[in-house]
This record gives C-alpha cells, structure tokens and sequence, in this order.
C-alpha cells in the first residue's frame, strides 16, 4: 500500500511540472483536428448509409490511446532511456521487417508499411521507429568521457548505422515521406550535438545526389516519380496525383478570410479531396475555418514549437538536448511538408498533419513525441 501511495505522489508531483503552455496547445489541435475529421468524413459515411461517426470514434480511440502512451512516457526519467534504446531500436528494426510478411503485412496505397491487427486496426511500425532512432541517436552522441568535448567520427558513424538499418527498411516499404523526415532529424541532432560541420553538409549534399540517382535509376517506384512531376507541373497526370494537388489548392481557397463554416464546406462534403480526414486535413480548415482558422492552427504549431525549443534549453544534459531536438526537427519538418503539400508548396509524400490528422500509429507517435519533451522539462526543474 504504501508503495502505490508512494508511485501516485511522486506522479503528481511529475504532472505539476509540466509545461502548461505545451499541453494546451496540443490539446487545443487535438479538439479541431477531431472536428476537422469529423467533418471530412461525416457526409459522405452518411451518404452511404455508414455510421457518420466511424472515424469520429476512432479518432478519439486514437487520441485517448496516445494520451495514455504520452503519460507513461513521463513516468520514466528520461535519463534511464539509455539503458532502454537499444531495446526499443530492435523493436522498431523487427516490426519494419514484419510489414513484409505475408499474413501481417498488409499494402495500402502501393506501400507495404502496415501491420494488420485485429478489429480492422492496423500499426505502421515507422512511424514507431521515429522514437526509437531519435533516442538511439542521442544514446550515442551524447555518450562521452569527461575528456572528451565533442563527439569524434566513429560516434556519428554509429549514430548513422542507428538510423540508416530502419531508414533502408522503410526505403523498400516505400514511404519517402517518413524517411525525409527521419533524415530531417538525424541532420539536427548531428548539428546540434557538436560534430564536424562537415558531417552536416555532407549529409546534406549526399541527399541531394541520392534523390536524383534514385529516380534516374528508377529506384523510385512509378507513382512517386509521378508525384513529383505533378508537383512541378499539375497538368502532366491530370486523373492522379495532378487531380488531387488542383482540388486541394481550389478546397483551401474556397474558404476565403472567415471560411464556410463548420461542417459546411461543399467541396469536403463532396469528397472532391482524396484521403481528406489523413494526408490532406489541412484543406478541411481552409475550406470551412477560412484564413483565420488556419491561422489558428499555424499560430498553436508556432506556439508548440517555441515551448518545445524553450524546454530544450532548459535540459540540465546533452542527451535531454539531443532527445528533444530530435523531436522538434521531426514535428517542424512533418507540419511544413504537410501544409507545404496541401498548398501545392512541396511535392506529394504522403505525410500526415500532427495532432490533426486521422491516423492511430502517427497519433500515438507524435504524442509519445510530447511525453518525452515534458519528460525532460519535468526533471529539468
């Protein structure tokens, strides 16, 4: 009994240290990216004689499940995760291979990245992967004798063999989108933690080379290179991605300044926008919520981003740093690539919009992402 007292005391404690700002700004994108969801999916479920809720409820299935990963992601101080990483890197290694077994695999969207589960659910183990490849990175990098001020070549070249094993698993997959945004926060962490500059830019520049021998040598599967040429020009697959890229700039500039309102946007109603409720939700709010509600929504990313950076600051060790600008360059990268997409700014990857979105495997990872941030800010008090 007096254990259990003990464990709730020393988990209020934990909660009291939280940065209230961050919570509030995720809770505030949680409640319209599960109106948002609703709306995009609500007409046409209905339409087809289908309950008007089904995502509705999965979506708020999604968020409870990640708010309860995110708590017990705090339970833990975030310094004991060392000793965990290489356990959680093999997880994420064995769930990537498992996406191609026949039976548990399961392709959607010509990408075999999903794992069937039962009641209709599935798991995208590279999503997952994120979390364990940023605090695998971070173990290494900031693993050093007192003699030792920055970190040499070889604890780099480890920090990239930690992330290149998941990143080639999910090149196969193929999921370009979630390997730009891994390698986005591979690059910080090395940035940030002291390496060579020369690191850095030639992780840069061997990106740059990469993408171009990928589709010259057509690595990149057909659909991707179509995607791309949509990007730089929408008329060049006009039925495909060129169709959707044309509906999701017309849907965000239907809404003007105020927007049509909730649950009133005729071009979501109509389903005018593929995938709407995961990939495109950012055409939802500029359709119904207008220019001010999108601005809203920029504003509380803002907002993330800056107690995110504060609490970075703040950490007493180089591992808490490393850890949380890992997550910050992912969460930074993922919401410009998104919004970016939507507005015909960056190329189709197919990536979902944090805490907005409908998805249960980038839900559950963006808010174990928040865990881990308030994890350092509560014991860095």
């Amino acid at each position: 009994m007096s254990s259990l007292v003990k464990f709730r005391s020393k988990s209020r404690s934990t909660f009291s240290r939280f940065d209230l700002t961050l919570n509030l700004a995720v809770a505030a994108l949680l409640l319209i990216g599960t109106l948002l969801v609703y709306a995009a999916t609500r007409e046409w479920f209905r339409s087809n004689d289908l309950d008007p809720e089904y995502y509705l409820k999965r979506h708020i299935l999604n968020i409870l499940i990640g708010g309860l990963l995110a708590y017990g992601t705090t339970l833990i101080d975030y310094r004991l995760l060392r000793a965990y990483a290489p356990i959680l890197w093999l997880i994420s290694v064995i769930g990537l291979i498992a996406v191609f077994i026949p039976g548990i695999g399961e392709e959607v969207n010509n990408s075999s990245a999903w794992i069937s589960l039962p009641g209709g659910f599935q798991l995208q183990p590279a999503e997952l992967a994120k979390i364990a490849i940023i605090v695998g990175i971070a173990m290494v990098l900031s693993d050093r004798d007192q003699t030792q001020k920055d970190p040499s070549d070889l604890d780099v070249i480890k920090a990239l063999v930690i992330a290149a094993i998941p990143v080639l698993l999910i090149v196969i997959q193929p999921d370009l989108g979630t390997v730009l945004i891994i390698s986005a926060a591979v690059v910080a962490m090395i940035g940030v933690s002291g390496a060579r500059p020369i690191w850095v830019v030639g992780l840069l520049l061997l990106a740059v080379i990469g993408g171009f021998t990928a589709v010259q040598t057509g690595a990149v599967s057909d659909y991707q290179v179509a995607r791309l040429q949509s990007f730089v020009d929408p008329t060049s697959d006009p039925q495909a991605t060129g169709y959707q890229i044309r509906q999701s700039r017309i849907t965000i500039g239907s809404g003007g300044i105020f927007g049509k309102g909730l649950f009133a946007g005729p071009q979501t109603s109509g389903r005018f926008v593929p995938e709407q409720q995961t990939d495109f939700i950012f055409t939802v709010a500029g359709e119904e919520l207008g220019f001010i509600g999108c601005s809203l929504i920029l504003f509380l990313y803002l907002l993330i981003f800056i107690r995110a950076f504060r609490i970075c600051q703040e950490s007493r060790d180089l591992f808490g740093r490393l850890v949380c600008i890992g997550v910050i360059a992912w969460f930074i990268f993922q919401s410009f690539e998104n919004i970016g997409m939507a507005m015909g700014l960056m190329p189709m990857t197919g990536v979902p919009l944090p805490f907005l979105s409908y998805g249960g495997s980038s839900m559950f990872a963006n808010l174990i992402g928040i865990g881990l941030l308030q994890n350092v800010h509560a014991r860095s008090r």
